[in-house]
């Protein structure tokens, strides 16, 4: 996605970044609407997370010892989160996704694995099977270098199917380990989960004795202060997080039921390390952001700026002569070019691509960058002001007319 191959043209090098801005080393500004795809949610560069970045690296900038940052950060999270009752720090979402689906082996004793198609939980051989991201954006949703043992564990299934769901867990009995999945999957664009489809996930797994997974690297904290397991009341056993913990530092965690966790090293016998993990600059940076948005009742503003940017965006889509299809939960969105509904993989693949393209080279050209893929999400942050929000609609609109 970063080398631009689906959209055209030669990608552009940031020199730096502030607020809800970016300038490229040619000196052009944009209005930002990636935010490190996620992770500054507070803008670039807020004050409050430098601050505290600086305050810790003048103390060291690792250790490999426990530090009351990050002891500081898993109250925080187990706070907010009420399924967390115990957290473990790592590096990134990828390393947290893959310590969640061994920690669910461990703990059941089984092998398998269901996941969901479209949704994206990071490069690890057994997750990157009909996968979301870059791995979609480029038209292989699976890779290679993944032997063909791992991936026959991994059983992946349309997104709010839950007839499947039941059919698999049916068919193989007593072997499932968890399902895994984005509860509001942006990994393939954004769309929803059916009514009842998550709460029929939970029933499921607890049925048949496998560990729910919520991989909510995208939207943990950002969608509410709970995440996606706030807003549609379900509880997960294990949860994967990322992205806005760190404050724009490489991060991640999971975390869940003090019983399963405790399977985990030293304790018990699933084995998880890092150097880095919990490194006190990126343990800092995620309380100062989550503070900070707490603070500023964070989560209300994203719900303001993100209906005023729906309410623009629907605007321009009406004036549009071709099928857009516009999805929005608080501060992430999505145009689709295709033809609604759009419930799953199948029918985001239905967009029409070349258009997107179009559509992205000719916002970039007049100082609005989204992100450079059909399927990705766009992002909000308390930064952006309402004339910028306003601007970007104006720019939406003029592109979409002359498409």
């Amino acid at each position: 996605m970063r080398a631009f191959r689906n959209v055209g043209g030669e990608p552009f090098f940031v020199e730096r970044a502030a607020g809800s801005r970016i300038w490229d080393v040619d000196g052009k500004e944009y209005i930002d609407y990636v935010g490190s795809w996620g992770p500054a949610i507070l803008g670039h560069a807020p004050k409050v997370v430098v601050d505290a970045v600086r305050d810790a690296a003048a103390r060291g900038l690792s250790f490999g010892i426990p530090n009351p940052f990050e002891v500081g950060l898993a109250e925080l999270i187990c706070h907010w989160m009420p399924s967390i009752e115990k957290v473990r720090m790592v590096n990134s979402g990828t390393e947290a996704a893959m310590s969640c689906v061994r920690l669910a082996r461990g703990f059941t004793g089984r092998d398998k694995i269901i996941k969901f198609d479209g949704c994206y939980h990071g490069h690890a051989d057994s997750l990157l099977v009909k996968a979301g991201s870059g791995a979609l954006t480029h038209g292989r949703p699976d890779s290679a270098g993944i032997p063909k043992a791992f991936a026959e564990l991994t059983i992946s299934l349309p997104f709010n199917d839950v007839d499947l769901v039941r059919k698999a867990l049916g068919e193989n009995k007593n072997q499932i380990a968890a399902i895994i999945l984005e509860p509001v999957p942006a990994n393939a664009g954004l769309y929803f989960p059916k009514e009842n489809f998550l709460s029929i996930l939970r029933e499921e797994c607890s049925k048949h004795g496998a560990l729910l997974i919520f991989d909510e690297v995208m939207t943990g904290f950002r969608v509410a202060r709970g995440g996606a397991q706030e807003i549609y009341g379900i509880k997960p056993d294990l949860t994967v997080l990322g992205k806005v913990i760190g404050g724009g530092l490489p991060v991640g965690a999971f975390g869940g039921r003090a019983e399963i966790m405790d399977q985990l090293s030293p304790d018990g016998p699933v084995y998880q390390a890092g150097t880095l993990s919990g490194n006190p600059l990126a343990m800092a940076a995620g309380i100062a952001q989550l503070r900070e948005l707490e603070r500023v009742d964070g989560w209300e503003l994203l719900e303001r700026l993100g209906a005023q940017f729906e309410r623009l965006a629907r605007e321009a889509i009406a004036g549009a002569k071709i099928d857009i299809t516009f999805h929005r939960t608080g501060s992430m969105f999505c145009l689709f070019f295709a033809r609604g509904p759009i419930v799953g993989l199948a029918d985001a693949k239905r967009s029409d691509l070349k258009m997107f393209a179009k559509f992205f080279r000719a916002c970039l050209g007049r100082g609005v960058y989204f992100a450079p893929s059909q399927f990705e999400t766009g992002f909000v942050s308390t930064a952006h002001m309402p004339d910028e929000i306003l601007r970007t609609g104006e720019v939406v609109r003029e592109v979409l007319v002359n498409l």
